[in-house]
């Protein structure tokens, strides 16, 4: 009982993957762009903490995905919010550049990413689907259940 969650988060990534592939997704949203998405924002979000906190990142985006309120892509899911001020992930709005620097929390970025979208490890954040930095309270997470804390950050899914 306690993989099938993952196995179930397996087969729906990566029957979304082959369906875009299949039929030419309108968001043109391939699995290297995916990798890259989630790569990226696991990079910029945790790359200071580890395997663990980049791991944790990772979670919330694939637990979006499965939640059926959010994007139906890992880029979209990411990009949620650009648009504006108040994007989802910090990140892709700031007006900085986007462009990693070649280094070993780059790669381990990647290896992440490629883990998370092929073989996931079991959910650190137990469903969250929020999350912040610790040493700042928004008033968005009153309203939620706090999960766990990874690293700087904590966690939470829906009350």
């Amino acid at each position: 009982m306690r993989g099938q969650p993952q196995a179930l988060l397996v087969a729906t990534c990566m029957a979304v993957l082959c369906l875009a592939a299949a039929t030419g997704a309108s968001d043109n949203t391939s699995e290297s762009e995916s990798l890259r998405c989630l790569a990226l924002t696991v990079y910029w979000e945790s790359r200071s903490e580890g395997r663990d906190g980049m791991l944790a990142v990772g979670w919330v985006v694939l637990n979006r995905l499965r939640d059926g309120g959010y994007p139906n892509t890992v880029c979209a899911i990411v990009r949620q919010g650009g648009e504006h001020k108040g994007c989802q992930f910090s990140y892709w709005c700031d007006g900085a550049s986007d462009a990693p620097k070649p280094e070993e929390a780059w790669d381990a970025a990647q290896q992440v990413a490629r883990d998370l979208l092929t073989n996931p490890p079991p959910d650190p954040t137990k469903g969250a689907l929020f999350y912040h930095a610790a040493d700042v309270s928004p008033a968005w997470a009153k309203q939620l259940q706090q999960t766990t804390r990874i690293g700087k950050h904590l966690y939470y899914r829906k009350a």
